[in-house]
């Protein structure tokens, strides 16, 4: 019974982190397609310049496979009826380079020259359509407020601007109400700004390079005027979150781990006094009673060490038939996702060793003089 235990209790605690490890990924899989490796940012503000030397080191630099420049600002959009305020983001031809748009395309294609690419959610609020010439999409943008420069009599306060879309894309409800894609050049005339001011650059690694290497030498080109940031710092709120989900479950597991193993610790003293006579033929024999108490522990830290590994075997079976055939379904065509990590497998043998390895010095601690006489 306290093996059958022990093997419970490890697999289940493999299952669920396995499980939240497949959540992980499922989760991040959505912003991972659509947020770079590294992205640099402006320190403060919203916009910074990036001259032609600063573009000839950073294509120079060892490990920086692709980088595109963005400009991004929040804007007013308006079709036939329908409005909606949300974000302009003018991206460089070499942005599909960087993130793969092909991925997150839901209808239609990404072209940028004179056209747009919005999120599908965005799309439906303003019940718009891909190639719709005869009604495109209207811009509104506030013009930047000059000391030097008044209004005059019929002048408008913002700068307006129309678009159709080519294509439409498909990521989650937040991101796909959230932007229009259109192209650098387009976005910085209507922005008014001029071609070396953009808002963000975004850099893809070649495989094997030093994250924050690269990091470093990108901040040392662009000086203090900018941050870089990892994709986790980018995503900083949602990966805090996961960990303290994971965190959570697994404490939660752990205590009732612990509860299980109390029923090791009354195994190995309902042994001891099963075998009171037993242990004092062996001390009057000569053996110590350290010696004797290290013969109960070394059979509680045989049974926990087997039934863990046992236990994480029969895990491991489960979840590659979950993976292989997908047998637990979130819907009816989305199956569960789960994950084999190495660390899991040693966050629990480690957690089933210690919590083992105490449960029978605990036990073992039974055999005492008493006993003994």
């Amino acid at each position: 019974m306290t093996f059958f235990v022990v093997v419970v209790g490890a697999a289940s605690l493999f299952i669920v982190l396995s499980g939240f490890s497949g959540l992980k990924e499922f989760s991040l899989s959505f912003s991972n397609a659509f947020d770079p490796d590294l992205k640099i940012q402006p320190k403060s503000g919203k916009f910074f310049n990036i001259g032609p030397a600063q573009e000839q080191a950073i294509k120079r630099l060892d490990g920086l496979a692709f980088y595109a420049k963005e400009i991004e600002e929040k804007v007013y959009l308006s079709h036939r009826d329908k409005s909606q305020i949300a974000f302009l983001k003018g991206v460089d031809s070499s942005y599909d380079k960087v993130v793969g748009v092909d991925s997150i395309i839901y209808s239609g294609m990404w072209d940028l020259d004179q056209h747009g690419v919005m999120g599908i959610g965005l799309a439906n609020i303003l019940s718009a359509s891909i190639q719709d010439y005869y009604s495109p999409i209207k811009i509104l943008l506030p013009r930047p407020l000059k000391k030097s420069a008044a209004l005059g009599f019929g002048s408008k306060p913002y700068s307006e601007a129309a678009i159709s879309l080519s294509g439409v894309y498909a990521i989650e409800a937040d991101l796909d109400e959230k932007y229009l894609f259109v192209s650098l050049e387009f976005a910085q005339q209507l922005l008014e700004k001029d071609p070396l001011s953009v808002s963000g650059v975004n850099v893809k690694l070649a495989k094997g390079a030093n994250e924050d290497l690269l990091a470093l030498q990108l901040h040392q080109i662009l000086k203090e005027e900018v941050i870089v940031k990892t994709r986790a710092q980018q995503n900083s709120s949602l990966y805090k979150m996961l960990q303290t989900e994971n965190l959570a479950t697994y404490l939660i597991f752990t205590l009732v781990l612990i509860i299980a193993l109390f029923n090791l610790v009354g195994a190995i003293i309902m042994m001891i006094i099963d075998k009171k006579e037993n242990s004092k033929t062996l001390f009057s024999m000569g053996l110590h009673m350290k010696q004797i108490r290290q013969i109960y522990f070394l059979q509680g830290v045989v049974v926990t060490l087997l039934g863990g590994a046992i236990g994480i075997g029969v895990a491991s079976a489960l979840i590659g038939s979950q993976i292989l055939f997908g047998w637990l379904k979130i819907s009816p065509s989305l199956p569960y996702p789960v994950s084999f990590e190495a660390f899991n497998f040693f966050v629990v043998m480690g957690t089933i060793s210690v919590l083992g390895i105490l449960a029978s010095w605990i036990a073992s601690l039974r055999v005492n003089k008493n006993l003994l006489k």
